[in-house]
C-alpha cells in the first residue's frame, strides 16, 4: 500500500475516534443540579359539618315494626328539613327489618326496624340544631359529626405554595454553602396530602354544642433547581 494512502487513512481514523470521543462526552454530560424537598401546611377552622341519625323502632309483627319506623323516619327527616338543610343533602343510608328471637333461639319474639340518614354540608353554625331537631323528632341515635373545609381545593393549594417555598430556602442555603449559584427550577414532583383530625378549640352553641377546631392540611414537594 503507498504511503501517501496509508497516510490518509491513519488521518480518517483518527478523526473518527476523537469525533466518538466528543460525542461521548456530550452524552455523558450533564447539567450541575440540586434537589430538595419541602413541606407546607395550612390551617382553616372547618365550616360544614356531615351526621348520621338512626330511627329504630320494635315491634311484634315485621310490616306493623317497618311501617311505623318508616313514619317517625319522615318525621326526622322533616324536622332536618325545616331547620333549613335541603332535601339534597338528605339520603337514606340503610334500611334495615331483622327478626327478635327467643333467649333459646327457637321462636320469634318481634321484629326491630331501622332506618339509618346522612345529612350533609350543614353549616358548623347551625349543626348543634339540626341535632336537637333530628332527636326531638324520633332519631334514637346520633352518629358524627364529620368535620370539614368546604374549600378543600383552595386550602391544598396554599399548601403546596408553602411547600415550594421552603424547598427553595433549602436549595439557596446548600447552593450558598457549596459557592454556587442557584438557577431555575428544572423539575417539581408533587407528593401526597394529608388531613389530620380536627384540633378541637371551637366556641359553642345554645343548643348541642359542636366545636369545629381547626383542621390542617399538609402538602409535600420534590423540586430540582439548576446550579451555575
Amino acid at each position: 500500500m503507498p504511503v501517501m494512502r496509508l497516510l490518509a487513512l491513519l488521518a480518517i481514523a483518527a478523526a473518527l475516534l476523537a469525533g466518538g470521543a466528543d460525542a461521548a462526552t456530550t452524552a455523558g454530560s450533564s447539567t450541575d443540579s440540586v434537589t430538595v424537598g419541602g413541606t407546607g401546611t395550612a390551617t382553616a377552622v372547618p365550616d360544614v359539618a356531615e351526621f348520621a341519625f338512626t330511627v329504630q323502632t320494635k315491634g311484634a309483627t315485621a310490616a306493623a315494626t317497618l311501617g311505623r319506623n318508616s313514619t317517625d323516619t319522615r318525621a326526622v327527616i322533616s324536622a332536618v328539613e325545616a331547620t333549613g338543610v335541603p332535601a339534597a343533602d338528605i339520603q337514606t343510608a340503610q334500611v334495615s327489618l331483622d327478626p327478635v328471637t327467643s333467649s333459646d333461639g327457637t321462636s320469634i319474639t318481634g321484629f326491630t326496624a331501622t332506618d339509618t340518614i346522612s345529612v350533609t354540608k350543614v353549616a358548623i353554625a347551625k349543626a348543634g340544631t339540626v341535632i336537637d331537631a333530628a332527636v326531638s323528632a324520633g332519631a334514637t341515635g346520633v352518629s358524627g359529626p364529620s368535620l370539614t373545609v368546604s374549600s378543600q381545593d383552595d386550602l391544598y393549594a396554599q399548601a403546596l405554595k408553602a411547600a415550594v417555598a421552603q424547598a427553595k430556602t433549602k436549595a439557596q442555603a446548600l447552593a450558598e454553602a457549596a459557592g454556587r449559584t442557584l438557577g431555575p427550577v428544572t423539575t417539581i414532583v408533587e407528593g401526597g396530602n394529608a388531613v389530620p383530625l380536627p384540633f378541637a378549640s371551637g366556641a359553642k352553641a345554645n343548643s348541642t354544642p359542636i366545636e369545629p377546631g381547626t383542621q390542617e392540611i399538609q402538602a409535600t414537594v420534590t423540586v430540582t433547581y439548576a446550579l451555575s
